[in-house]
């Protein structure tokens, strides 16, 4: 009889310290309409879920290789350092064949639960690097000199105010960009 009482009381200080214990929070995003994840089916997890971004520090971060594949930013962002967008990350969704979709993406844009663009901003920088495969630049504008070196590389409704410098010719024979994005300078092999 007292195993069971003592039992009981241990089961129940438990649930009420687990039940009761304060959540810390410490890394909050905005709350947003302009989710820019797409797996809205499941818990987003630290592979698929998005960094909101308003600053270079934050997006410097979210960039690197533990950040999160895709950046959005949520207003025109500035700095004189330069950027590489590095990792492997795949996006939560999965091919035809059932495999994990490896994607990166630098949103330059908010849209709205639609998926309609609503605003488009501007990401500054001496240079941008990118190492992270099948990545990309949507719906804004990067003001400086893009060096790529992933065969994969696009540009989605975007401009780049600058040069696109590929570090091979491998690089340069994936790159694709639609009829909407433009470069103002030079897409060449500079190695």
């Amino acid at each position: 009889m007292k195993i069971k009482v003592l039992l009981s009381v241990l089961v129940l200080s438990l649930t009420l310290s687990v039940g009761c214990a304060r959540q810390n929070n410490t890394n909050q995003t905005p709350n947003t309409t302009q989710n820019q994840n797409q797996n809205q089916g499941s818990k987003p997890d630290g592979v698929t879920t998005a960094s909101i971004v308003d600053n270079a520090a934050a997006f410097q971060k979210a960039i690197g290789t533990n950040g999160t594949w895709i950046i959005a930013i949520v207003k025109d962002i500035s700095t004189d350092k330069d950027l590489v967008l590095e990792g492997e990350y795949k996006n939560g969704k999965k091919d035809k064949d059932g495999k994990d979709i490896i994607q990166r993406k630098i949103a330059l844009y908010t849209q709205d639960e639609k998926r309609n663009v609503t605003a488009r901003f501007t990401l500054t920088a001496p240079k941008l690097t990118i190492n992270s495969p099948n990545a990309s630049i949507q719906h804004g504008t990067f003001k400086g000199d893009l060096y790529v070196s992933t065969k994969d590389f696009q540009l989605v409704d975007a401009k780049v105010d600058g040069n696109i410098y590929f570090t091979n010719a491998e690089a340069k024979a994936g790159f694709k960009m639609d009829d909407k994005s433009s470069v103002t300078g030079k897409q060449e092999v500079k190695k």
